[in-house]
């Protein structure tokens, strides 16, 4: 029988980097330990018939026994009754909407006697990100390159990201749409976590990741991880490896891109391309804003807000004496080349993490790893 653990609140203990075994009810010990840290708790639950990411105060907000069927443009949620606290894939919703929002107020100005106002205090959330996938963890470091590396840095992500706390979660059952061991950013959680849990029947394994991590596993039952565990869980990654709904072949990117910019397939899918801009909105990796000044009614206040914008959006290429982008060709082009191909110029990696939202969520079921075998002569 595995040695217990006294609970670490009662002795100080170095659980950074180990692995533990806790019964699934003490997940809500580590919510009450969040909640007594000042964090908001932001999880998986159910609304509008999908999982998304939001509030949640206890584990019965998780979307317990349910999973979802997705494929491209194409996503139904099921009701298992397994019990299982995780066993869905992401959904439409990333972390990107809670660490770089799509509506944020840079500062409000009000005209008054004295002159001119300006308000650009803003109180910075402290979030806990409760079931983060390996993908999305992988999508949260390409943010921070891009937001946080170099001489430019964004302040607002910047505090935002400082005070976030992530319980990741192992996926052990991959979705029709999912590619991520093909892009190299799962199934399995690495890196980027202050917790990753993997999810069985009556347990969790958890891998501890931080000093703070270990903090909020301070009042739980909990016992050092066993060699059947630890075994578990590695089969069950394996097997999600091969149970992949899509894959992408990289090595030939993005010089495979650079090589067919003149291809008809770009002609064939922009006849079905609606520009609609869900692909990019789902995203968890594009960052592309436009930053607009707002006025009310009487001309006293104006407000300057950064939304999120896309390369869809035909305004967003308009420049002085025309657009650079002018049809939806031009366009998709831009952000499939862009996204798995200039992106390594840029920032030394892919801009996809093969989590498939742009599959699923495109209206017309366009393909991103159809596009690129296409591209290449692999279908016909």
């Amino acid at each position: 029988m595995n040695e217990q653990f006294p609970k670490t609140g009662q002795q100080s203990l170095p659980l950074t980097g180990k692995q533990i075994v806790i019964a699934k009810k003490e997940l809500q010990c580590i919510f009450e330990s969040l909640g007594a840290a000042g964090y908001t708790i932001v999880g998986p639950t159910m609304n509008q018939e999908a999982i998304v990411y939001e509030e949640i105060n206890q584990v019965n907000d998780l979307p317990i026994g349910w999973s979802d069927e997705q494929g491209p443009g194409h996503y139904r949620l099921q009701q298992k009754g397994d019990g299982r606290y995780f066993g869905f894939v992401v959904g439409p919703h990333s972390w990107k909407k809670f660490l770089y929002p799509p509506r944020l107020s840079l500062f409000r100005a009000s005209q008054n006697g004295d002159g001119i106002k300006f308000d650009t205090d803003q109180q910075t959330p402290q979030y806990a990100f409760v079931g983060a996938r390996a993908c999305e963890l992988a999508a949260i470091a390409r943010q921070d390159r891009i937001l946080l590396e170099g001489t430019l840095q964004d302040p607002h992500y910047k505090s935002r990201r400082e005070r976030a706390f992530i319980l990741a979660v192992n996926c052990t059952e991959p979705g029709a749409t999912c590619f991520c061991h093909s892009m190299g950013t799962g199934p399995t959680c690495d890196s980027g976590f202050d917790l990753a849990l993997t999810e069985f029947v009556d347990t969790l394994l958890i891998t501890v990741g931080s000093e703070l991590g270990a903090e909020m596993l301070a009042d739980c039952d909990l016992r050092p991880a066993g060699a059947f565990e630890l075994d578990q869980a590695r089969r069950l990654l394996t097997e999600a490896e091969t149970k992949m709904g899509r894959a992408l072949e990289t090595g030939d990117l993005p010089d495979l891109l650079y090589d067919n910019l003149d291809h008809p397939r770009w002609d064939e899918t922009a006849e079905r391309c609606l520009s609609c801009m869900n692909c990019t909105m789902v995203c968890p990796t594009c960052f592309c804003v436009d930053v607009q000044d707002v006025s009310d009614l009487t001309g006293q206040h104006t407000e300057r807000v950064r939304l999120w914008d896309s390369c869809f959006n035909p305004d967003f290429s308009y420049v002085y004496g025309g657009n650079l982008r002018p049809n939806i060709r031009a366009r998709y082009r831009q952000w499939l080349s862009h996204k798995l191909g200039s992106w390594h110029d840029q920032f030394g990696s892919s801009g996809c993490v093969g989590c498939g939202r742009c599959i699923t969520w495109c209206p017309v079921g366009i393909d991103l790893t159809e596009e690129i075998a296409e591209i290449r002569g692999e279908q016909s």
